[in-house]
């Protein structure tokens, strides 16, 4: 199943750090432009991670964190280089 996620803060992704507002999908066949590939499952999926589409609702929905709820907003702080 497909499923596309914007992170909601900085996330490293195969060694490389991305800033909060990044999308990122599960599977190079679900990435749009931009986004980045990420093998993202219900094992390792993070309350920081805001589904985009039904794929993405039903990993959310089948990790431990089904019934955390989203920030309303991204600060960004985290994103801040020193």
């Amino acid at each position: 199943m497909a499923a596309r996620f914007r992170g909601l803060g900085a996330f490293v992704v195969n060694g490389k750090r991305y800033k909060a507002g990044q999308a990122y999908a599960d599977s190079a066949g679900a990435a749009q432009a931009g986004d980045v590939v990420w093998a993202i499952t219900a094992s390792n999926y993070s309350p920081m991670l805001a589904p985009l589409d039904a794929g993405a609702i039903a990993i959310k929905n089948a990790s431990v964190h089904a019934s955390a709820n989203l920030p309303c907003t991204i600060s960004g702080v985290n994103s801040i280089e020193a």
